[in-house]
């Protein structure tokens, strides 16, 4: 789909929706520094041409100004003229639409999600069993395990994205970067937001539960 395709009404739902999460988990100090990033696409999905409205690189996500976020094309382009840059791991963005068909992207920094991601590094993944919130990821098996996988992290981003791709896993609508966060997914921008408070619900839990085995 061409970027003059998509209506003045689809362009200002995506933004709005970032506008109103980037609050929310802005209060829930979720973007320390300049961190953290979100997108919703806008308009029909196609892997191979799509767009969607993302973060600008370097703001600070506890104001609001007009230059907050972008729109940009299935290879991270911008999808019209601008000065503004989209973040740097839009690429990682860009992948998890095409693999998953996405509504919708959130990438948060907090500590749990940092600490747990290193203390199963060599694991490769986050075991987790039988947890009510695995409920919010969408899957309601009675008992249930999953395993969220790990990636590591790397300062060139375009060598993320085949990690990211090798280890994307049916049913877990998330992927963490090691000592970085947690990158969640969902059809739509309400549906990311849960699995994303669901993630971090998890990841507290699992931390806790470390400790009380000590």
């Amino acid at each position: 789909m061409k970027f003059e395709q998509l209506t003045t009404e689809e362009k200002q739902r995506a933004l709005s929706e970032l506008r109103s999460t980037k609050e929310l988990f802005a209060a829930r100090n979720w973007f320390p520094g300049t961190s953290g990033n979100l997108s919703v696409r806008v308009g029909e999905f196609d892997p191979s041409s799509f767009h969607f409205a993302i973060t600008a690189s370097g703001k600070d996500k506890t104001v609001n100004t007009p230059e907050d976020f972008l729109f940009v094309d299935q290879n991270g382009k911008p999808s019209e003229p601008t000065k503004l840059k989209p973040s740097a791991e839009t690429l990682i963005h860009c992948e998890i639409y095409r693999l998953t068909g996405a509504g919708a992207i959130f990438h948060v920094h907090t500590v749990f999600n940092n600490v747990i991601s290193e203390y199963f590094w060599e694991r490769g993944s986050v075991p987790v069993d039988g947890v009510e919130l695995i409920k919010g990821l969408g899957n309601w098996e009675e008992e249930a395990h999953i395993d969220i996988p790990i990636v590591p992290n790397y300062a060139d981003i375009p060598r993320i994205v085949p990690e990211v791709t090798s280890k994307l896993t049916q049913g877990v609508p998330g992927i963490i970067l090691r000592k970085h966060g947690i990158y969640a997914w969902g059809a739509n921008a309400f549906e990311a937001k849960r699995h994303l408070e669901a993630f971090e619900f998890i990841f507290e839990y699992v931390y806790r539960l470390e400790l009380l085995k000590k």
